[in-house]
This record gives C-alpha cells, structure tokens and sequence, in this order.
C-alpha cells in the first residue's frame, strides 16, 4: 500500500517513506538498490540533499551467477543520461547513473534512478488483448494481427489507405522510427505523425527556416562556455533535472546570469538572478520589447549582421512599434526589467538561448521560436561556444523520431514529399517508384483535377479528431479516418479530449500499441474494436537514440523481452507481412530470423539515404565505439582526447558528413566557423535561395576556417564541381553513383565494379554534364560530392545569410497575436488572430473562436506544463512505485488572491471548467507561484474523466498507481499557423469549490 500524504495535499518536495526507511533501517546500500531499482545519484536527486556519491563496484552487486553490466539510456527525457544496468540470470537486479558519460556526469533524476522498474514492472500490458462486450480478452499474437490486419484491409478497399492513422512514437529507437516511417509508406499513407508536433514542430519550422537546421544549435555541455543564460518557457529543473548541472555550472564558474522569463515562478526560476514574470501567450511582444533596448542603444553586432544575416531591417522596423509602453501594456513587464535584461545580455556575451514547449505551444508558436533566434542574431550570439540556440526537446528520442521522418510532411532526413524527394528514397530503397505511387490514394480535388495524395501533407496527429469527426466534404482525403493506432503514444497529452473521446468512439477500429494500456484503452466507452498490443521497452531491444544535441549513443539490449511483449520492429514486420510487402520492405535489411530485423542493418540502410543532415556517418561500429570509450571525450567541448575515437564529437552529432568511411568527427556547435568543416565546423545553411528581391541571400567574406571559397555559395551539385575544377577528385565509382541518380546509366555501380576508364578520362557524350549537373549533395548516393566539397574546406549544403524575414510563413517577421481565448478583449484589435483556413487537410479556426468573448464568464488564464516526477502522459511513471510515491495527486495552482476570492481552500477539491465545456476535478494547491489570474496543471496524469474514476476500465493489474484528471479534457482548440502545434499554455477557465 502507499501511504498517503497528510491530508492528501500535493506539496512537494517532502521526505518520502521510502527515504524515510532507507534513512532509518540498517541495510546496506547494495541491498537496497536491489529491493528498489534506485542507484544512489537518483536517490541523491530525489532527495535534494548534499553527501558523498562514491561509484559502486559491480562485483559485489550479488552472489551466485556471473553479473553482466549493460550500457544503455535513459528512456524519459531528451539528456541522453547513460545507464548502467546490472545483469544476473537474465534478470536486470540493479543500476548505476553512467559515471563517464557526458550528458549526465555520474547523476540522475528521479525518473532516471527508478528506470529499471519499467522492465520490471508488474503492471504493464503483458499479453495481446481485445475488448469483446466490454471485457478484455486475452488473444495470442497470431489471431490480433490477422483480426487487424483484416479489418485493416478491409478500410483500404472501401476507403483508401489514408483512413487508417498510423500514430508513432518518439519512444521508439531511430531505427524503429525509420522502419515505421518507412512501413507508413509502403502502407500508402502520409497520416503518420508522433510527438514532435505537439511539442517542438514549430521549432522546428521556426528554427530550420531561419539558419537551415531545425534543432539545437549548441549542447547541454557547450552552456559551460555561456556568460549568460537566458530561458524562457523552459523549466529544466523539472523537466530535464540533469541538464540544470549544466547551467548551474556555467552560473558559478563564468559568474554568468542566469535569466528565467516565465508566467509562473518555477524550480528553474528559484535559480535565477532574473526572474521575469510575463502573461502567457505574450513571448514575442516580450522579446521585441528586449530588442527594443538593444537596438536603442547600439548594442547589437553590427560586423555579424552585415556579414551574416539578412532582413534585420525588417525586424528593426517592428521592434520600433514596441516602445515600452507598448511591452508592459501586452506583457505586464515593467520598462525597468526589460532595459535590465537587455543590459545584461549585451554585457554578458556569448550567451545562450534556451527554450521549450512554454514557447512552442502556442497558436503563434513558431512566431514565437523565430523571435528566440532573431535576438541571438541581433547579439552575435551564434557560431559560437557558449552562445546558439539550445533547445531542450522532451522525449528521450523526440529528436531521433523527427529526424526519421516520422511525420505528416517529410520523409527520413526532412527530404519532404516532393517528387524527387520520393525518387531519392525509392532509390535507397531500392523501389520501383511507380509501385510506391501505386500504394497511395488519388483523388479529385475542388477544381477536378487529380490530387496524389503521395505529396500531400498528411493529418498531423493534433488534428487526427477532425480527420474521424469533420464532414467528409470538408477534409482533403479521400474519406475520414476510420482506424486508428496509437504506437506509443498517450491521448491524454492532448487538448480537446471530450471531442477525442467522441473520435474513438466512432472509430471501426482502435489498436495500442505500447508496453502499458494508457489512457487509450479507458477514456472511450467503446465494447468492441479495441486492440491493445504489448510492445517491448527500449530496455528489451537495441539501437541508436538521438539526444537533444544531435548526438547519437546506442543502446545495449539490457534483458530479453517480458512476458509476451515484443520489439517494435518484429510487431511492424507481423503487420508487413499480413500486408503482403514485408519482402519488399525489407528487402535490403539482414534478418536475424524471419520476423527479426537487424538493428544494426536498418542503421546502415539509412546511413545510406540520410545525407541531408549527415546522418550518414554514424555507423553502428562508430556509435558503439563511442559509448566504449564515453571516459575519452572532453566533458564541456565533447571532443575525445585520445583513444579510438580520437578527434570524435561524443556521439558525431549530426550532421556527420559522408560516409563512415571518411571518418567525420560530427559537428558539435552548428554554424561555428572557427573549425574547417572538416573538423565540425559550419556556416548557415543556403537553403533559401541566392537572393531576394535583388538583395544578397549568401554570406559576404565570412566563411569557415580553410575554405577555398573565401566568400558565401550556394548548396553543392555536380555542375558547381565542374564548374570549379572539382570534379576530377571524384573516385570512379563516386562519378558512376552520379550517373546512376541522374538517371544517366540505369545499372546501380557497386563499389567493386570495374567501371573502366571512360567515366574519369574519356569523352563524355555532349549531353552528359546537362543530364548530370543536377544532382546535388543530398540525392548523390555516393557522398562524393560531399567528400570533394568538405575536402575543398566548403560546407556541402553552401554558405548563405541566417534570414530572419520567412516570406513563406502567413507572418513573414515574427508578430505578437493574442490567443484565441483571450481575457485581454482590449489587445484583440490590436493583435488579432488569423482568418480561418484550411491546411494539413483540415479546416481551421482561427477568427471565429476569437471574436466571442469567453473572459467574462472564463476569467483566469490556464497554462500547463511538466513535473519532475512524472513523464508525457504518465502512464509508465504513474506505474512505477517509486515515482507514484512522491506524487500521488493531480492539482491545480491557484493564486492566494484568486483562491480566496473564489472561495477555494488549499489542499481542498475544485472543478476546472474549460470554455468549451470541458471539467476535472482537481486538488487545489494554492500558491504565489502562479501570478494573480494564472493558474498552472500537469499534463501528466489521466485514469478520471469529468469527475469519474476510470480504473475499472483497465485490463487486470494493468492500471496505474496513480491516477488523476488530465489538464486536456479543460483544454481548448487552438492550433500554430504553420505546423498544428496545440495551444496549451495560453486559454482561459473558470474555477470552482467542489
């Protein structure tokens, strides 16, 4: 039994009983570990206290049979903390944070110190069911894939194969995240998506289409170097515990100032020697409020700028409307504060930028990301150590997914799904191109003509409702959504979630896919149509996982799966197979038998097409190598120094130029030109173009370290090697790959062809350079025009201006509009939304939401966010007893001002009541950590609808420990202008004694 907290109030930090015991019993520190899964760093994490952490030594972990120790990472957050995990007899009796490690240094946090427990855990899913009658039956693994894959076939022939959603994970590896994407595919659908959308897309559109790349520029380790940190709609201290030891090094070593700017006073606030409290939903008025300051008084690098940046004027011209008048009007921000923080950054260079989903979940989020990065611009504060971007994403392999393609709009390596984009991975694949078209829907659009839905953008799965619950007429696919599968993935991490409930309900077929039940298998009161399928932990399988860096680390498998569970890519080959394309499929990937892929061939076949974003050179002996030799790389430059991997970034953080072969350490801070690209330097990307409107696009005299090519260029194809001389370094079959994309020479050259003298010295035909001129650096197979490139000094991608005006995006500079549900009806007319429109398949609203005034009636913003104890939806954390401990209760923030006007007592219960009907029942913590008007809710908990206790609906010994209302069901409509990112951090609700 847990023992419940005094009067059941969620307060935090208290000592636990399971400290307490450990505190007040004699048992040795081994013993413990066994009995709890907790290594001594996570136990130091939950406790919050100083003492004296000595490394154990693993031999005397047990006695009996011989104790194996695994290398793996943790699967929560985005850090990449390494695990030491201690095996006896198969079974996995304890753990150890990874001492060596880079990222984490020898700590954890809570929810790293008790991962064993997952696969240990007594209460996730065990074996296939399916719901008949409204009881859930046991099934074996055969009759669930025939019966869905059935049904499966049976909605493709009525309505195409875009009705059925395939819904991935950021929990997957990167290899079963390829495999999915690429299952998607050969399914004939671009309905695939993961987490990414609802946590980081307007990142990365914000980000990628300023610079070129969308992700962190810099590292957790590199913040060493900062001399001052800025962050906003960030609380790491909760959200990546580890990655604060980081920040807090650079605090005390380089004195740097560390400014916290968030509506509510966080963990990571209490660190701060600037706090900034601002109204949510107001980031971009706030920044230019900064800029204002900056460019008042000269403060910006102007030298930068002139050399590597374009359309700042634009951005002057806005920032000029933002007096400080203005600032404090929108924001709340006082003059006094703004000129502060901007005198701070301006005298505390390099500083770094950190951000998360506080500044991404907005309606205009990716506004909001592009005016993150315009102030490091305006700074000089990229290209640098302790400068760039740093960009905190969730999951622990939520980079990894996005990178592989997981997602409505592009395919592995944000190749996107244009034409040439599907013929370069038909080609990897070695696909017949008409086939893959055949796979896919085509319908007649508005104008009668032929849609292929083959390049259309999917439904993103922040939207995936509509595409079930939307007439038919109104959506841009051939029918609704009819089957939906939910591969890692909890429901309850998104708004809207009555409406979700009518969406399942209506469904012919739900599937889960997951090692837990989650929130899917209980919200809906379906009694039939429900699969619930137990995949394996990652601590049950191997591979390569991405952390928030961009650096790669591989994992060991740690035990053989439990129960009846199974790897995700022996479950999505079951599925291929019933289809009918697993041979197809897999048809360049080693199988270990006939269901099992290999890990390490999957790496390799998209080591082979990944050549937008290097993720080419990472082989699997590389990564594994790296993870061997974790003591050898420099703690704060992630360089080895020395040993096997000499010369290294940890991890080769993408991109890693060409082939393993060529031996690219990675590139470790993005656009830094103090390296040769050899060596991980990097200018801005050139992906926009060479001008616009007769300005300049590309760098003017600034370029890396070594370059040939003493000025800006645009991105490399085979014509621009001729042009320069180039090309003869090409090697015989590098020039023979060319032709073969180029579609020149219809045979695929392999590496021990004689290809004879006429491609390198002979005379070519006249039309040879015509034909072959356009293939560039992402679609050459070979990666010989980035090898001839890099060895010139050159960046492959060119060498082009940071742009800070996206004349594609709806707001081509970055301005501040006022949230759907707003209670500033003053600001509205100032700062109003979009008009409604259609995209990502889907109608969307925009103005028509905003002109209602709710304010009256809903008067107290609602923002929601992260606990250090739980992760994403909750349902592996709220499982594990460890974690259940110290967080026993779903709560809801309240000001003491706003509490006591409304009549709520602290610890006592409350109805949250959303603008479009949506209730919880919460606890009430009151507390000055929320503003007078604010009130704050975890979005970890789920098990309780609308008051209603929902345990009953799990399968037996499948439900969490804790169980709580989820902040969605009282959260709102409200979706980016250009990716669909949910609002959640800036509605309305109304609050309620219960």
């Amino acid at each position: 039994m847990l023992r419940k907290k005094t009067n059941g109030v969620a307060r935090r930090p208290q000592r636990t009983s399971i400290l307490s015991d450990v505190a007040n019993a004699s048992v040795d520190r081994r013993a413990f570990l066994r009995g709890s899964g907790l290594a001594i760093g996570g136990l130091a994490a939950i406790a919050a206290t100083g003492g004296t952490v000595k490394q154990a030594n693993a031999a005397t972990a047990a006695t009996g049979g011989t104790i194996e120790v695994k290398k793996t990472v943790c699967t929560h957050c985005s850090v990449g903390c390494t695990v030491i995990a201690e095996v006896q007899d198969g079974v996995w009796i304890g753990q150890e944070p990874g001492w060596d490690s880079p990222f984490n240094l020898g700590s954890h946090c809570a929810k790293g110190a008790s991962v064993r427990e997952h696969a240990h855990g007594e209460r996730r899913l065990k074996y296939p069911m399916k719901k008949v009658g409204g009881e859930w039956q046991r099934i074996s693994w055969e009759q669930a894939i025939d019966e869905i894959g059935d049904q499966m076939l049976k909605i493709r022939e009525e309505s195409g194969p875009d009705s059925v959603y395939w819904l991935g994970s950021a929990k997957h590896s990167n290899e079963q995240a390829y495999l999915f994407r690429k299952f998607a595919a050969y399914w004939g659908t671009n309905n695939v998506d993961h987490q990414a959308r609802i946590c980081h897309s307007t990142t990365v559109a914000g980000v990628a289409n300023t610079w070129g790349y969308g992700a962190m520029t810099n590292s957790y380790n590199d913040i060493h170097n900062s001399r001052s940190i800025f962050i906003i709609g960030g609380n790491p201290a909760e959200a990546h515990p580890v990655s604060l030891q980081h920040v807090l090094k650079a605090k005390e070593q380089n004195n740097a100032p560390l400014i916290v700017c968030d509506p509510r006073f966080t963990r990571t606030a209490a660190h701060a020697d600037e706090y900034v409290r601002f109204r949510p939903g107001s980031d971009v008025a706030l920044v230019w409020g900064i800029l204002w300051h900056i460019f008042e008084n000269g403060w910006e690098d102007q030298e930068f700028l002139r050399t590597r940046v374009w359309g700042m004027d634009e951005i002057r011209t806005e920032v000029a409307r933002w007096t400080p008048d203005e600032v404090e009007r929108v924001t709340g921000v006082p003059e006094s504060q703004v000129a502060r923080v901007a005198r701070t950054l301006a005298n505390n260079r390099p500083g770094t930028l950190i951000w998360c989903m506080g500044g991404t979940q907005h309606t205009n989020g990716n506004n909001n990301t592009r005016a993150y990065c315009i102030l490091q611009l305006a700074l000089g504060n990229m290209g640098v150590a302790g400068g760039g971007t740093n960009i905190f994403r969730g999951h622990d392999n939520v980079q990894g997914a996005t990178d592989l393609g997981v997602l409505a709009d592009t395919l592995p390596g944000y190749y996107g799904l244009t034409a040439g984009a599907w013929a370069h991975w038909a080609r990897v694949w070695g696909e017949d191109l008409d086939w893959l078209k055949g796979r896919f829907a085509v319908m007649k659009g508005k104008d009668g003509k032929d849609k292929e839905m083959m390049g259309l953008s999917g439904i993103t799965v922040s939207r995936w409702i509509d595409g079930v619950l939307e007439a038919k007429e109104n959506i841009e696919q051939p029918d609704n959504t009819r089957a939906m599968v939910f591969w890692g993935h909890a429901p309850n991490s998104q708004t809207r979630l009555k409406e979700m409930k009518t969406a399942m309900e209506k469904l012919d077929l739900l599937v889960v896919v997951d090692p837990f039940p989650t929130v899917s298998a209980v919200m809906n009161d379906r009694t039939d149509g429900v699969y619930l399928l137990p995949a394996s932990t990652q601590f049950e399988t191997r591979g390569s996982v991405t952390a928030s860096n961009r650096s790669l680390q591989w994992r060991e498998q740690v035990v053989a799966p439990l129960f009846e569970s199974l790897p995700d890519h022996i479950i999505m080959t079951k599925f291929a197979k019933k289809f009918g394309f697993a041979d197809r499929m897999l048809r360049n990937i080693e199988m270990e038998d006939d269901e099992t892929p290999s890990i390490e061939s999957i790496t390799r076949e998209f080591n082979r097409g990944m050549w937008t974003i290097g993720y080419t050179g990472q082989s699997p002996e590389r990564l594994k190598l790296h993870m061997e030799n974790q003591h050898t790389f420099d703690k704060t430059t992630l360089r080895a120094n020395g040993g096997p991997a000499d010369g290294d970034f940890y991890g080769m953080p993408w991109p890693c130029w060409g082939t393993a072969e060529m031996n690219h350490p990675g590139s470790a801070n993005l656009y830094d030109q103090s390296l040769p690209v050899a060596e991980g330097g990097l200018p801005f990307r050139a992906r926009f173009g060479v001008e616009r409107d007769g300005d300049n696009l590309l760098a003017e005299g600034s370029y890396p370290v070594g370059s040939e090519i003493q000025d800006g260029y645009p991105e490399f194809t085979m014509q621009m090697l001729i042009d320069l001389g180039w090309d003869g370094d090409l090697t015989p079959y590098e020039r023979r790959m060319i032709e073969y994309v180029a579609g020149y020479i219809d045979a695929r050259p392999e590496t021990d062809t004689d290809l004879g003298e006429q491609s390198q010295t002979g005379p070519y035909p006249s039309d040879w350079a015509e034909q072959i001129g356009g293939v560039n650096w992402k679609t050459d197979l070979s990666g010989g025009i980035q090898r001839v490139a890099i060895a010139h000094g050159c960046a492959p991608y060119g060498n082009a201006k940071a742009r800070c005006v996206v004349w594609t995006f709806p707001d081509p500079v970055p301005v501040h509009r006022e949230p759907l549900y707003t209670n500033r009806r003053d600001l509205v007319q100032d700062y109003p939304t979009y008009d409604d429109r259609t995209f990502w398949r889907v109608p969307t609203l925009y103005a028509s939401i905003q002109k209602n005034d709710f304010s009256k009636d809903y008067p107290i913003i609602l923002t929601s966010g992260r606990l250090v104890e739980y992760e994403g939806g909750g349902d592996e954390t709220r499982s594990n007893p460890w974690l259940a401990e110290l967080q026993q209760n779903m709560f809801i923030e309240i000001n003491p001002r706003d509490a006591n006007n409304l009549g709520v007592r602290d610890g006592a219960q409350c109805w949250v009541e959303g603008p479009e009907g949506g209730r919880v029942r919460v606890m009430a913590m009151v507390t000055e950590r929320v503003g007078e008007g604010v009130a704050f809710m975890p979005f970890h908990f789920g098990g309780y609808m609308e008051g209603k206790d929902l345990r009953s609906k799990y399968p037996d010994g499948a439900d969490p420990i804790v169980l709580g209302e989820s902040t969605n069901t009282a959260q709102t409509y409200g979706y980016d202008s250009v990716t669909m990112m949910q609002e959640t951090k800036a509605t309305l609700c109304k609050i309620m004694p219960a």
